[in-house]
Parts: structure tokens; sequence; C-alpha cells
């Protein structure tokens, strides 16, 4: 077998590590990465800030950090050494770990790359040259492990703490684990000792295992390349295009795109869910390779492949507290309740999912991404850590069966995957509180922090006791220009922005971002109201069973030492809260239960999921399709409530009036929304762009029902040569209507809306009310759960269907205001 030419694979990393020696020390803040990077990334619009710049205040994120970083400052580095060493013939007397870094284990080694990534974060956050102290000492013990490897029998350049007969077994299709996983580890921890704490052998190291990995994969047929992805294998293509990036070597690319996995990777760039069955942390790396092949190319298919998988992950697979898979696998698309077990929710799933959250919004600044990032972050990850552990050990799955319990590592003898990221989360809160784009600040997250802008003289201090209490308080010190974006998550109706004191006058819409872009002065304050309600949010498979939630929250039965047998019946009418914020009590078929955070329960058994016999209403925001897909025929539903709509009849996709809008000919297409929609509402909105080829009369805008019989319905022209919406149990003769006077126009973009609240409806044309009926006794809940629920279709078979185009439909579960309409026709959502 030929080698890889220890000539290139040294000049490779020798280049690089010319450019690296050359730069400063790093700071005893390292707050940026020490080089810049050879190529910018394209297709991205906004940035984190660096890891420095965001320092924690009280509150269980800082909590958590701190529980990681006394862990990080106790783990002895020789202990993850061991298995290097040996691997290459050195002697190390240093007791052997166990679990997952067991001298037998085929997977050792992985979790000195999570420790390295840990270590750098911990130093860029803190400054604390303990970290980097460590983190070097490994970096240069890997580069001795390194320097061996001819003499041990391997190929120049590779390091790992088993042999490399492993990936000669993945390459033959022969049982091993997973060992370009663990490659992946160990190179992404050095490229983080690189960027985060300025080490410049790391690059050195990762440069040499870049090229073997480049010159491994080389001398495999596309067919064996294919055949080897079968086996997990990270992020490979992630850090490499990050080093592509960094460096501008295009023999990372080359290498990152070996690593393109077609059986997975087409069908998401299609838009379909072919997930069912796959190992769900071996396929969400991918797609967060992906974003970044995008980043490092521009071509669009890496980019719909990501942004694709993303809703259908969050839309299809996700449980109500943001993790997903079952037995570590992703099921049926929308089978929830009926995949509920002790092994629900890996932890690392969701640690990528929020990775891949991160890159999507560096990419598309849309307020849901961190909708779904909160959810996540505050009901799956942050309770993952166990609070009575000073060194943070963490849970690997998250039980969702009723009577389930967290379990945790331990200093030594776990060693899992979740047990590694649990390091990489906990080491890293603040990196996305804060993005920037010039002098456009986005606050993401409600989380007690000061952001000191790099360049700028500006501090922005969030005090806040979120999600405990619905408000929040921005300070700025220092003056300048700041174009501020506050996210108003979906469900957080009514909230208010005050400046200073006073009320201001801007959109201030869920699910956006709410805008105050003035020249700022030193002590100015903005104060934000969140208002929190509870809801409950039912199952796709089954709508009986419910999560509760207040806001964001949601909220856990605890059950002490009670291992229940079956999911208890809860009884909603006697939810009541406590004096401790976020607390309920309530009567379940179990007796009195108490209702809790789900984050804070440990240390006991609990239940998440509950049998409720009665319909919940729905969300204050309950569907939003922006049809940004522009391929495939799945909508995603940007609020993550996993509403997924299908593209039916031919119906195609076409330019919007932001990015892609949904393209309905008359001749049979339409988009079929999920049952149910609006089962239990009281008071409903819909809101939506529309184009119209022609204005045809009675065709349908949308019509939810169950038959001619009972519906609602928007025509933009009714026999009575106006704009409609109606709403009847009782068919045509039985309607309750509000008419305007005139139809909706042709050939242009025209925004429309309905709202109900009481006996009060409203039409809106383009942010202004066009007609009002005071007089619907009929609310949506009279309905019952429709089944028919279409775009540009009509429950009557003789209609005709929407000659035109969609965009932006969303759907509320209460009535929006006027200013509310106002503001989404204004800002074109």
């Amino acid at each position: 077998m030929p080698t890889p030419s220890r000539r290139a694979v040294l000049h490779a990393g020798a280049v690089v590590a010319a450019a690296a020696t050359a730069l400063p020390a790093a700071t005893a803040h390292a707050s940026a990465p020490t080089t810049a990077a050879a190529r910018p990334d394209i297709g991205v619009s906004a940035e984190p800030f660096p890891l420095g710049a965001v320092s924690l205040l009280a509150g269980p994120f800082q909590s958590n950090t701190g529980r990681t970083h006394t862990y990080l400052k106790f783990l002895d580095p020789e202990r993850l050494l061991h298995t290097f060493r040996l691997n290459v013939g050195l002697p190390s007397t240093a007791v052997a770990c166990g679990g997952w870094e067991s001298p037998t284990t085929e997977l050792r080694g992985h979790s000195t790359g999570h420790v390295l990534t840990a270590l750098a974060q911990a130093y860029a956050r803190t400054g604390d040259t303990a970290f980097r102290t460590k983190g070097d000492h490994l970096v240069a013990q890997l580069a001795v492990c390194q320097d061996r490897a001819q003499a041990a029998g391997y190929n120049t350049g590779y390091l790992s703490a088993f042999p490399e007969s492993f990936i000669t077994r993945v390459e033959e299709r022969q049982a091993v684990w997973a060992p370009y996983y663990t490659l992946h580890k160990i190179m992404a921890g050095l490229l983080d000792m690189h960027l985060l704490a300025g080490n410049a052998q790391a690059l050195t190291v990762l440069t040499r295992m870049a090229a073997w990995v480049g010159w491994r994969n080389g001398r495999l047929t596309l067919a064996q390349r294919q055949a080897m992805l079968r086996t997990e294998f990270g992020g490979m293509n992630e850090v490499l295009a990050n080093l592509y990036q960094l460096t501008g070597d295009p023999a990372h690319l080359t290498a990152a795109q070996y690593f393109d996995h077609a059986e997975i990777f087409d069908p998401l760039a299609a838009n379909t869910d072919a997930l069912n069955g796959y190992h769900a942390n071996t396929q969400i790396p991918k797609a967060l390779g992906a974003i970044r092949e995008y980043h490092a190319t521009g071509l669009a298919r890496y980019r719909d492949i990501a942004t694709n998988f993303w809703h259908i992950v969050v839309g299809a697979h996700t449980y109500a507290i943001g993790g997903n898979s079952n037995g570590e696998y992703f099921k049926t698309p929308g089978r929830i309740a009926s995949e509920l077990s002790d092994h629900t929710c890996e932890c690392c799933n969701t640690y990528n999912m929020l990775k891949l959250t991160r890159q999507l919004f560096r990419t598309d600044q849309r307020a849901h991404y961190f909708d779904f990032y909160e959810k996540a972050l505050y009901n799956h990850l942050l309770g993952a850590q166990n609070p009575a552990s000073a060194h943070g050990h963490h849970s690997y799955y998250v039980p969702l069966r009723p009577g389930g319990q967290r379990t945790y590592s331990n200093d030594y003898y776990d060693f899992t995957c979740c047990h590694g990221t649990g390091m990489e989360t906990n080491s890293k809160h603040g990196d996305s509180v804060y993005f920037h784009a010039g002098n456009t600040l986005y606050v993401n997250l409600f989380i007690a922090s000061v952001l000191t802008w790099p360049g700028r003289g500006i501090t922005v201090r969030q005090d806040t006791g979120f999600p405990e209490s619905p408000t929040t308080r921005l300070t700025v010190t220092g003056s300048g220009p700041i174009d501020l974006r506050v996210r108003i998550p979906s469900w957080a109706a009514g909230s208010q922005l005050r400046l200073n004191g006073a009320v201001q006058d801007v959109p201030v819409v869920p699910g956006t971002y709410a805008r105050l872009n003035r020249t700022w002065a030193s002590g100015d304050v903005v104060e934000v109201g969140l208002p929190m309600t509870l809801t409950r949010e039912s199952t796709p498979d089954n709508p009986a069973v419910q999560a509760v939630r207040h806001g964001p929250i949601v909220l856990a039965g605890g059950y002490g030492t009670t291992n229940l047998t079956s999911m208890p019946t809860l009884q909603p009418a006697t939810l009541r809260a406590t004096t401790t914020p976020l607390r309920y009590t309530a009567t379940a078929s179990t007796g009195q239960v108490t209702l809790l955070p789900f984050y804070q329960l440990h240390g006991q058994r609990y239940t998440v999921y509950w049998n409720v016999t009665d319909t919940p209403a729905p969300p204050p925001f309950i569907a939003h399709y922006p049809f940004d897909e522009a391929a495939g025929s799945v909508a995603a539903d940007a609020t993550g409530n996993g509403r997924t709509a299908t593209l039916a009849g031919g119906a195609k996709w076409t330019t919007g009036r932001s990015g892609s809008a949904v393209d309905l000919g008359g001749s049979g297409e339409h988009v079929l929304l999920p049952a149910g929609l609006l089962t239990g509402a009281t008071a409903f909105s819909v809101a939506t762009w529309v184009w119209l080829g022609s204005v045809t009369t009675w065709s349908r805008v949308f019509d939810f029902g169950t038959g001619p019989t009972t519906c609602l319905f928007l025509t933009p022209r009714s026999s009575a040569g106006g704009l409609r919406f109606a709403i009847t149990t009782g068919g045509a003769g039985a309607e309750q209507r509000i008419d305007a006077p005139a139809p909706l126009p042709s050939g242009a973009w025209t925004h429309v809306a309905v709202t109900q609240v009481g006996n009060v409806g409203v039409l809106y044309v383009n942010g202004v009310e066009t007609a009002r009926n005071t007089a619907l006794t009929l609310r949506p809940s009279a309905l019952g759960s429709t089944t028919q629920n279409w775009i540009g279709r009509s429950q009557y078979a003789g209609d005709p269907y929407l000659d035109g185009a969609v965009d932006g439909f969303r759907v509320y579960g209460r009535a929006l205001t006027a200013s509310e309409v106002a503001d989404l026709n204004a800002t074109g959502r």
C-alpha cells in the first residue's frame, strides 16, 4: 500500500504553521480568533460575538458553566493521553480511564477532542491561563504521538488512540464502531485550540491529520467512499470545510467533500423526509457539515440540504423538550406519543442541532431559529447537567416515558459522547445570546449577561430573571448608532418595548425581531415585556397526549420515587399557580401533583407527557409557512410547532414576496395543511401575502373544514363582488360573513388578513381595515377538528382553484391587533 508523501504532509502543516508562529501571543482574555481566515464565508449576513465578549451573570447558565470549569481543571491529562501513547509504543504509567475511553473500547480517544474544545472555550471565555496550559500540554503530547506514527507502523500524519487498522476495517466494510467519529473530535479540538487559545502547534498537528485524511480517502473509488460513509463519521465534512476556510488550501475542501453522503444528502436536497430508521446523531453532523460547505463554496444545494434537514427534524421528529430520537434513531415522521421510553432525546443530538441552528441563523436571521434554540436549550440541555455534582456530570438520554428519571456520568469511568458534548455545551453558553452585523445588534436569548462590543466602546448589560420573570432589561453604556433587534418569541403575544420608560411605537410581532434603530446614549435602558401563558402541546400522533408549557418552558410532574406504570391523566382545569414562579399544582389520576420546570427536575421520577381528555386551546402562534423551501413537496412550519404542510395537485415553487412562494396555477394546485389547525380556537387570525394571476369568483385563499357544511374560508371575490370571509356549521345558507367592498387585486403582491375575537371579525387588505362584522357568533372551535384544511382549494368541488401564488402564510390562535397587521404588511413578513 502506498503511503502519503511525508514531504507533502509536512509541507501542508508547515505552510500554515509558519503563519501561525508569527502571530502575537494570546492575550489574557482571548476573545477573538488568533488568525484571520484566508477565505470569508459565503452567504453569511450576521455573526456571533467572540466568547470573551460575553460574560454570564448570576443564573443557571453561569452555575452550569462553573461546574464544568471545575471539572476541566480537575481532569488529569495524563489519563486522557494514556491510550494515545500506548497506541504508538510510548510508555505510560497513568491509570486507564473507563467507559468509552477504556483501552479496549473502539471509540477511545474521542473525549480528548471534546476536552480540547472545552478547554479552548473556557480559556476564550475567562482568560484563565490554567485552561490554556492544560490544553497546550495535551496538544504537545499529541504531537509527540503523531511524530511516532511511522515508527509504530502507521502512515504519516495519523493520530489516534486506536490503530490505523480500524480505518481499514471501515473501508473494507468490516465491523468496527466509528473511527472517523473519534478522529473528527480530535481534529475539532485541535482547531479550537488554535482558533480560541492561539496554539500554533495545534494547527500543525491538525493539517498533518487532514493531509492523511485526504490521502487515505483519495485512494478510494466513489463507490467505496459512499459505502464507507454508512459508518458514523461525526462532522468530518464540517471540520475539513472549516480548515479550508481558515487556510485556503483546496485540498481540505476536496477532503471535506469526500464525506458528502449521497444516501442522506439526495433526499434532503429534494426536501424529502427519508430519515426513518437512521441513527440520528450520525445524520445531524452531516447537515452541519453541509451548511459549512455552503459557506465555503456558495453552492445552494448544500444550503438547501442543511435548511431542509433542520425543518424536517424540528417539524416532524422533535419532542416537546426540543430533543429528538428514540433509542438513538429517527422514527416515522410525527411519531411522538408512541415513542416514549427511557432512551429518548440523546443529548448529543440537541447539542448538534443547536450548532446547526446557529450556523443557519448566520445565513438567515429569522426568529424561528432562536425560538427552537430557546426551546431546546432550556428544556433539554440546561437540565441535562446534574446540579448536585461539583463536576457537572451529564446525562446521555433524557427519558420521556412516564416515570422516567435522569441518570448522569462520572469523572473517569463513563466518557460517553454526551459526557463530551456536555463539557462543550457548558463552556460556551454565551456564544449565541447576541449576534451582530455592522451596527446591528441581535438579542436572541434572554440570559443574564454583559456584552462588551469589541471595537465599539459600548457594553450592553442584560438583567433578567427569565424564565421565572417575564421581562428583560438592556442597559447601554457608551454611545453610538445601534440598530437593536430583539427577538419577540412566537409564544409572547402582547410584548412591549420601553425605552427609558416610554412605550415604543414599533412593530412588536411574535415570531419576529422588534427593532429600535437610533443613536444611543450611555445609560439608555430598554425593557422588554415577554408575557407568558400556560399552554399545552399535543403530540401529532395522539392529540390526547400533551405536554404543559408556561411560555417556552415545559412543566413536568414530579413523582419522587414512584415509578409510574402508565401515563397519568391530567385534569387541566385544576392547574393552579403557586407562590413559586413556574410552579403549579394540579389533580391527576395519580392524585395531587406539582408541576415545575423540567430543567429543575433532578433526583426523582417525573412525567413530561399526560393523557388529557379535553381539547387544549391552540397556541398564540399556531403555524407559519414562509414557503422558502424552493424544492420538494414539503413546506415547513417555522414556529417549531411541527405543523408541516404539503404541496399537492402539481403545486410548484416560484419567486415570492420574500424568498420563495408556492405557485398555484388554478388547475388543481393547492397546499394541504394539518388537520385540527384551529381546533379549540375561540379567537384566531390568518395573515398572508397573495399574488393573483386572475381573480376567479369563489376560488379560495384558504378553506378549513370537513366539507361544504362545516368550514371557514376566505375568497378573493364572492358572488357579491368583493373579498369575503365566511364561517359556517350549516352550509352556505347559515354562513356568517365579513364582506369587503372590492375583490383582491391581480398582478401584484397583496397582504390580506382576517381576525376574530368575541363577536368581532375584521378583514384587512395591505394593512388597512376594509370590513368588519360585529355579530360573528360562530367560533372556529364550533367546527371541531377540521380535516380538510387547504390553501388554494374550496370545500365545494365545483369551485375554481386559486390562480396565483401565496407567501408567508400565518395562522394564530388569537386575534392580531390592527397595529400588528399593519406591521406585518409594512415589514413584508
